[in-house]
């Protein structure tokens, strides 16, 4: 099949480009290559990518429409959108960025979507969208009405553009709400690849409210086989809607769904630096700080609603996640 996945030089779009080019796929990836973090961790991912001679790259910002149009113009079979300008604490030091890449780029995207639609589109949304909600674990059908960030805000409007679109021009789309992913070429701004960094330097590790903090977090490779195996579950359009199933969130209205992908099992931040520690074999040193703008305390994902479309749920503890993270930035570094 040929396949656009936007983001391909980030830390998710990366995973999901290499498996797709490991089972035979032609993959066009489209990445801005922007220093939100260093870019040469994002080349490194383009020059792997690039080994498969079923990969080609164009090295664009979704926010330039002429350019987007013109790898678009024969369309896709599949179009799996990652590209995004990421991270909750970054969304108060930059908010533009946010509105320019998750709201003016998603619309350029589906823009060109609505003249020749995929079979399947899917786009990548956040646990942040559930804001604190006090209900865990968090389901697809809950209320998601009060983002605590203006990155939340920008990919919940990104589900509602999405919803509409599916809706008017018949695209069918699955949003995916992902929960804190975690993994080998890991993002710099996450706070794994933050502690691991800090800890072989001898240097304070920050932990917000004061380390009462639980994460849902989720092994790349895990998330990878849920997004593949959404990827054959295709929203059918409200003509062809089965009985809805309790707690699936497909639209009456369009062949829309939202999904969870997490672990489904929150992890105490401080058994997550344990976890961190054993992998490192030293001990960090904690700078206890007050919980920031726009965080929250806990994220839990529900995943029946994944278990019930593709018979999955994500299953690596962080006490093997971890030291693969480790064993990777070691090597990439080589420290």
């Amino acid at each position: 099949m040929r396949i656009l996945v936007t983001g391909s030089a980030g830390f998710i779009g990366f995973h999901l480009a290499r498996r797709l080019l490991e089972r035979g796929d032609e993959v066009v990836g489209i990445d801005g290559i922007t220093p939100y973090y260093d870019p040469s961790l994002k080349k490194a991912r383009h020059k792997i990518l690039a080994r498969n001679t079923g990969f080609s790259e164009h090295r664009l910002l979704l926010e330039d429409f002429d350019a987007l149009q013109k790898v678009y113009a024969n369309g896709f079979d599949l179009v799996y959108h990652f590209a995004a300008q990421a991270g909750v604490r970054y969304s108060l030091e930059a908010p533009r960025a946010y509105i320019d890449a998750n709201l003016i780029g998603t619309y350029n995207l589906l823009e060109v979507m609505r003249r020749n639609p995929p079979r399947h589109a899917l786009l990548a949304s956040t646990s942040s969208v559930y804001g604190a909600n006090a209900k865990v674990p968090f389901s697809e059908i809950d209320r998601a009405d009060h983002p605590l960030s203006l990155y939340a805000a920008t990919k919940k409007a990104t589900e509602e553009m999405a919803h509409s679109y599916s809706h008017l021009f018949q695209i069918p789309v699955t949003m995916l709400r992902f929960f804190t992913v975690y993994g080998p070429w890991g993002r710099p701004d996450m706070a794994l690849f933050k502690f691991v960094a800090a800890i072989l330097a001898d240097q304070l590790i920050d932990l917000y409210n004061y380390g009462n903090m639980r994460r849902d977090f989720t092994f790349i490779d895990d998330l990878i086989e849920a997004v593949l195996r959404l990827t054959g579950v295709v929203p059918p359009q409200p003509a062809d809607q089965p009985v809805p199933v309790p707690g699936d969130s497909l639209s009456p209205q369009a062949a829309f769904r939202v999904v969870n992908i997490g672990a489904g099992k929150p992890t105490d931040l401080e058994d997550f630096v344990a976890a961190i520690e054993a992998a490192v074999g030293r001990k960090a040193r904690r700078n206890f700080m007050p919980m920031q703008q726009g965080d929250v305390p806990v994220t839990f994902a529900g995943t029946d609603l994944l278990f019930e479309l593709t018979g999955y749920r994500p299953a690596t503890p962080v006490s093997e996640g971890v030291p693969s993270f480790v064993a990777w930035y070691r090597d990439y570094f080589r420290v």
